[in-house]
């Protein structure tokens, strides 16, 4: 299955409203589990023929990068499957070359890695909140074709992914963190500022895509207002994208058990917490 080809992404928020009714929780929950079973396929594939996969999320804060990470790794086993989620560089990183610290965390032979936001953090936050220099971004803009093209060129499968939330749904999902304690730690002073400088944001956004979206490597918006839409979407092109193959399953045959030889449970074999439910 050759990789799809998209013409430049155009994203306008508006293009991403749209009145479909949205998808019901049955439906959502048996096209999830379809398609993480062939994201197993997808990973036995993998370690078989050695290859080397690199899934990159970037888009907005609250676009569901996170959420959507989770049910692509729900059921495969973290061990093929590595996900990659930087913190802030220290102060030795700084003084690398850009790439340096993404690179460590490339893939080996039989492994995917998804990265949780990426070398493309030059192009977003870094450029929009000043942490790099305009001639850091210049370069970055110039250069990442050719390291992305480095990565394709050695084997690595590299696929590019934007998810695209509108400005309503992204005020409405930063209001829901701020009222649900079990979200509030969702929401950082980094989260804030992007709400604030949503244009810097979408410029930013542009001027990447103009740099960076290319025949060799391409970027691939995911309209995520509608996250059980997005997630089912972004699944379904992932496993379109990777020419993989079903590895035939040779089902083992359980041993027996083995002799008790005279061994018998103990009456208390540990401090039992409290059964309340």
């Amino acid at each position: 299955m050759p990789r799809q080809q998209t013409s430049p992404p155009n994203c306008n928020a508006e293009d991403f409203r749209n009145g479909r009714q949205k998808v019901s929780q049955k439906v959502y929950e048996a096209e999830m589990f379809r398609l993480q079973v062939e994201l197993v396929k997808l990973q036995e594939w993998v370690k078989a023929t050695n290859a080397r996969v690199v899934i990159l999320f970037e888009g907005r804060d609250a676009a569901g990068k996170g959420g959507m990470i989770k049910r692509i790794v729900e059921r495969v086993s973290p061990r093929i499957v590595r996900v990659v989620a930087l913190p802030a560089p220290t102060d030795r990183q700084k003084t690398q070359v850009h790439a340096q610290r993404y690179i460590e965390q490339l893939p080996s032979g039989g492994e995917i890695v998804i990265f949780d936001r990426s070398w493309y953090n030059r192009a977003g936050v870094e450029h929009v909140m000043g942490f790099c220099s305009e001639e850091e971004h210049k370069q970055f803009l110039r250069d990442c074709p050719i390291f992305e093209g480095f990565l394709i060129s050695q084997g690595i499968i590299l696929l590019k992914y934007w998810l695209e939330i509108s400005e309503k749904e992204q005020h409405k999902r930063f209001l829901a963190r701020i009222e649900d304690p079990s979200k509030r730690w969702k929401l950082s002073p980094m989260d804030l500022e992007s709400h604030r400088r949503w244009y810097d944001y979408s410029r930013a956004r542009d001027v990447m895509f103009a740099a960076t979206d290319t025949v060799a490597s391409p970027w691939y918006v995911v309209p995520s207002d509608d996250k059980k839409r997005a997630r089912l979407n972004c699944i379904t092109h992932i496993l379109s994208s990777i020419p993989y193959e079903e590895i035939p399953y040779m089902a083992p045959k359980l041993p027996p058990r083995q002799k008790a030889k005279g061994y018998a449970e103990p009456k208390r074999p540990g401090r039992i917490i409290p059964q309340r439910w």
